[in-house]
């Protein structure tokens, strides 16, 4: 059961990952400050990207060691959903634009390595 958990925690992150990368395809830092449809649409997808981590961790501590800034995935998460009104844009645009790419990349080889050992 724990691995089929992981297994969904890690797809979320795939997806979320993904939706991020549509939403933010051929716009700069000022089109995101100025649609704040934009805006919500990928803080929606990075809360569920640190939710789905911090579930994933939960089922697989181990997971910690493969995924780079776990912690600090799981603390945006936190702050979108606690602190909403200190939300830094530039912030929150770079995750989008510079650490998501990575963070897919780390899940999507961890996901091809669980269907590889079944």
């Amino acid at each position: 059961m724990a691995r089929d958990d992981l297994r969904k925690y890690l797809f979320d992150i795939l997806a979320a990952a993904q939706l991020i990368d549509t939403f933010t395809k051929g716009k700069d830092l000022d089109a995101y400050l100025q649609d704040p449809l934009l805006q919500s649409a990928v803080e929606r997808q990075l809360a569920i990207i640190g939710e789905a981590m911090n579930q994933a961790l939960r089922v697989a501590p181990s997971l910690e060691q493969r995924i780079h800034n776990a912690r600090r995935i799981i603390a945006l998460r936190n702050r979108l959903i606690h602190a909403y009104a200190s939300i830094a844009h530039d912030i929150v645009w770079s995750t989008a634009c510079h650490d998501v790419p990575i963070l897919y990349t780390e899940v999507r080889a961890h996901m091809l390595e669980l269907e590889g050992s079944e």
